[in-house]
């Protein structure tokens, strides 16, 4: 028996399966996801697959952990410059497919703030969305600051039936309608929801990404692969310390990663203790404003009440994923995003180290430990 991330197989032998782990322990182990470098990295980011190999040769194609040989060159200029040149290059391209699909003009020099992955409230595409909000009256509220542009991109399905997911979508996309027609924005925030999420076009927004979405509320992702993709690609991930994210933070440095939010033990002790999203209402003032615009419609002027049953889900229903907890800590450390994505070097330094670092989430690693250590062939 075997979860796909440590966190996930831990949570196995501790929770739904600790019965049968008391009495068979030997029968537990740990198996995390990987990501096949052929299609993530040499097929959909050629540029930057090209630039690797002209430096370290191309044996990471069938050994990621060569990508180690590239930690060296954080301290060559040239090889920086490149690296970024590569980037604006794949966000140029993913610029004109949005503008292509939407009709949403994304400036390259503004940070790609990517989440993409199933639409579900333990992903928390709306903790993401009500940032999009915040940042939203802080620009109208001071318009002569000097703040860091961002294009947030989503993308994502929703299954059939899922009513909040499909409302969380409709919320998206009706924030995104208000801030991309707002003449006060200008060129500084620009928000897209990309229509009929799919490989093709994950292979597009991945190379592109500056900033990956892994916000999953602590304890629920079983491992996701997004994350591994993301990094590979030279994105900087802000995350909770859930499913992989927590072996990324290992792997690539507490430095170069942003992490935030409740942990497993902190989410399990705030619920014993009786949790009341009503205190993290009362108390933060940017977040109760939100709430308040996204419930009296503020972004539904033609039904007012439309988001309405998000805000109960939020307020009066326990808060189940904890967004109102995890809201001060997420925009602290967005917040710390833009402040460290101004210093060019730094940004640039920590993305190199980011795909050099993460050899180990190849699934060709994965499948060497099923076939060694369960399947014996």
């Amino acid at each position: 028996v075997n979860g796909v991330a440590q966190l996930h197989s831990d949570l196995l032998t501790t929770t739904i399966f600790k019965d049968f782990f008391e009495f068979f322990p030997d029968r537990f182990t740990n198996k995390t996801n990987g990501i096949t470098q052929r299609r993530w990295l040499r097929l959909c980011n050629p540029k930057l697959s090209d630039l690797i190999t002209s430096r370290i040769g191309d044996a990471w194609i069938t050994d990621l952990d060569r990508l180690r040989d590239l930690e060296p060159l954080v301290e060559d200029p040239e090889f920086c410059d490149q690296w970024r040149q590569v980037k604006i290059q794949n966000k140029k391209r993913l610029a004109r497919t949005i503008r292509k699909l939407h009709g949403i003009e994304a400036s390259p020099d503004s940070i790609f703030d990517c989440q993409v992955k199933r639409i579900h409230e333990y992903k928390r595409q709306l903790l993401n969305a009500m940032h999009v909000v915040a940042l939203y009256n802080r620009i109208l509220e001071n318009p002569s600051a000097d703040v860091v542009p961002r294009t947030i991109i989503f993308g994502g399905k929703a299954a059939p039936g899922y009513f909040q997911a499909k409302l969380i979508i409709k919320l998206i996309t009706s924030i995104a309608e208000t801030v991309n027609r707002d003449p006060d924005i200008d060129y500084k925030l620009r928000v897209a929801f990309m229509a009929n999420y799919s490989v093709s076009l994950a292979e597009k927004i991945i190379p592109a990404a500056d900033l990956s979405e892994q916000i999953s509320t602590a304890g629920m992702e079983a491992s996701g692969t997004g994350n591994m993709k993301f990094a590979l690609n030279g994105a900087l991930t802000i995350g909770t310390l859930d499913g992989a994210n927590i072996e990324i933070k290992d792997a690539v440095g507490d430095d170069n990663i942003f992490i935030f939010g409740l942990t497993v033990d902190e989410i399990v002790s705030a619920r014993n203790a009786g949790y009341n999203p009503h205190h993290f209402y009362n108390t933060n003032a940017e977040l109760r404003r939100v709430v308040d615009q996204i419930g009296e419609g503020r972004f539904s002027p033609q039904q007012p009440d439309l988001f309405q049953p998000i805000i109960r889900t939020l307020l009066h229903d326990g808060d189940p994923y904890m967004i109102m907890a995890d809201f001060g800590g997420y925009l602290e450390s967005q917040d710390r995003v833009s402040n460290t994505y101004r210093d060019t070097d730094a940004w640039t330094r920590m993305s190199i180290l980011n795909t050099a670092r993460v050899g180990r989430f190849s699934s060709d690693r994965t499948i060497r430990e099923y076939a060694n250590e369960i399947w014996h062939v």
